[in-house]
């Protein structure tokens, strides 16, 4: 079988919010890679064995004394460096080069101009192909306040700006790189080309990771860690937890057994639908636990986001943990972590990210349950994992749909939640969301869905009053969700959707459409 892991890339994070996107970049071009924090200590590095390392941006400025620095290990493993915006930086610094406050600030759009000495990292990549210049002119995407005034020995100039003399540089024979601009982002044109230059052209990687490979270890590793054993999973109808449904039960087959929750606050006909996809297609043994009653009274004095998802939190694991206790020679429990919940359970970088809001899973289960974890997409982003599912067979609207939030509804209905509103709300968003469809915009948007507003307004509906509530519709469209813009969906779609809801549904006086981006609203309004 193929050692999908033999060859690699560490990637040293100092903060940067794009950090992840190199990750991406680097496992897209077919290079297993790892993201960890710049501290994370020699013998780690060591062990590991990367066959390069690239450090990354971040929010540090590099002139101040007590800024974040590379680990020393790293300029004496004699493998090759990429120092990415502040990773240019603090190389710069540490191997004897300056750095100073930049007179102009760069942030956004920006052009760098290559210069003639042939590095290979840029040689012969340009995007100025209609009006061709001496030098070649590259696209680029800035984000910087601090500039690398003075090479290291040994280095040369390999790019530039008008506002930045040292946009890029390079010791071609320690295999040193640096570059102002960040090539992991979609802006950065030819930004692939170059991660996969530094990857596979300078650090010989091989390009071994593909969803097949993954999908082939991943199986072989299931089988060899479980046995015999039977394996317990919470089914929530998700992506990841449906990819690791169909994973083991591809392994183990009858050995899995699925726990559906129904708690009342899924999207209409959820549960009927994820029965029927891994039940009655795919074979998997689902149990059905319907506790909609249950999470309706816990619920029913709470009006408190975040109370409001820790009771749904321990509901679960309640439920869950009734059904467990029924079920005889488990030993495994199986959830869906995936490698951004990894890098954030790590507290990456300095552990210091506050709580915006909590998430839950079925971690809180007792220990007396005495349960083995398996977690067989914890390597994996969320674009891999879609990817594993197409092969595995997963219907692709299960796969591609919309992120939705692990409390479900009981986030979208503002306030108290009640049985009534969230039927309400139900019967909303499935008009929303099916008329994004009618209309070929929901694949061009990334998230969208409907919210409860606890509030009346006045309305007219043929000759008579009305008196009923508000149903608020967001859509937003965004690249890792940590920052959105919302949607500018026609007026006549708006106004379309608008009607129906309003018209199909009696207790529905107005509607209304979010404006808000992110920040400094957040995606969800709870």
């Amino acid at each position: 079988m193929t050692n999908i892991h033999l060859n690699k890339i560490l990637i040293l994070d100092f903060g940067s919010q794009y950090t992840q996107l190199i990750a991406r970049r680097v496992r897209e071009i077919g290079v297993y890679c790892e993201l960890l924090p710049y501290d994370i200590g020699d013998d780690f590095i060591k062990d590991f064995n990367p066959k390069g390392i690239i450090l990354s941006g971040g929010p540090d400025a590099v002139t101040l004394d007590n800024s974040a620095k590379a680990p020393n290990i790293v300029f004496e493993l004699g493998v090759p460096v990429l120092g990415i915006c502040y990773g240019m930086q603090t190389m710069a610094t540490q191997l004897g080069g300056q750095a100073i406050s930049a007179d102009k600030h760069e942030y956004g759009f920006a052009q760098i101009k290559c210069e003639d000495n042939q590095c290979y990292l840029l040689s012969e990549l340009r995007d100025d192909t209609h009006n061709i210049t001496k030098h070649a002119l590259l696209d680029v995407w800035m984000s910087h306040g601090i500039k690398v005034s003075a090479l290291p020995e040994g280095f040369k100039l390999i790019a530039s700006t008008d506002n930045c003399a040292i946009a890029g540089f390079a010791d071609e024979k320690k295999h040193y790189y640096g570059l102002q601009f960040h090539p992991e982002v979609t802006h950065t044109k030819q930004g692939k080309h170059i991660l996969e230059r530094f990857v596979v052209g300078i650090c010989r990687c091989e390009k071994k990771w593909t969803t097949d490979n993954i999908i082939a270890n991943l199986i072989q590793n299931l089988k060899k860690q479980i046995g015999k054993s039977n394996v317990l999973l919470g089914l929530s109808g998700g992506v990841d937890s449906s990819v690791v449904a169909a994973l083991l039960h591809q392994a183990i087959g009858a050995q899995l057994t699925c726990v559906f929750v129904d708690n009342g606050l899924l999207r209409l006909n959820e549960g009927d639908e994820v029965m029927q996809t891994f039940a009655n297609n795919m074979g998997v043994k689902v149990i059905r636990a319907n506790a909609q009653k249950k999470f309706y009274d816990a619920l029913s004095n709470e009006d408190k986001p975040e109370a409001k998802r820790k009771i749904i939190g321990h509901a679960f694991i309640e439920v869950f943990e009734q059904e467990a206790r029924k079920l005889d020679n488990i030993k495994f429990l199986a959830q869906g972590t995936i490698y951004p919940d990894v890098i954030e359970s790590a507290g990456a970088v300095s552990g210091k990210a506050k709580v915006i809001k909590s998430h839950h899973n079925v971690g809180g289960l007792p220990k007396e349950l005495k349960f083995k974890l398996v977690e067989p997409l914890k390597e994996l982003f969320k674009d891999e994992v879609r990817q594993i599912g197409v092969k595995l067979g997963i219907p692709a609207h299960i796969l591609y749909r919309h992120p939705f939030p692990g409390p479900g509804l009981g986030v979208r209905i503002l306030g108290q939640v009640k049985q009534e509103y969230a039927g309400i709300l139900r019967l909303a968003d499935a008009i929303f969301i099916q008329e994004l469809y009618n209309h070929n915009l929901y694949n061009k948007v990334n998230q969208a869905f409907s919210v409860f507003l606890p509030i009346k307004s006045v309305g007219v509906t043929g000759d008579e009053r009305r008196y009923d509530y508000v149903i608020a519709l967001r859509a937003v469209e965004t690249i890792d969700f940590m920052t959105a813009r919302w949607a500018r969906l026609p007026y006549d779609f708006l106004d379309f959707v608008s009607n129906r809801i309003i018209n199909e549904i009696p207790r529905i006086s107005r509607v209304v459409y979010d404006v808000s981006g992110k920040p400094p609203a957040t995606i969800e309004w709870e």
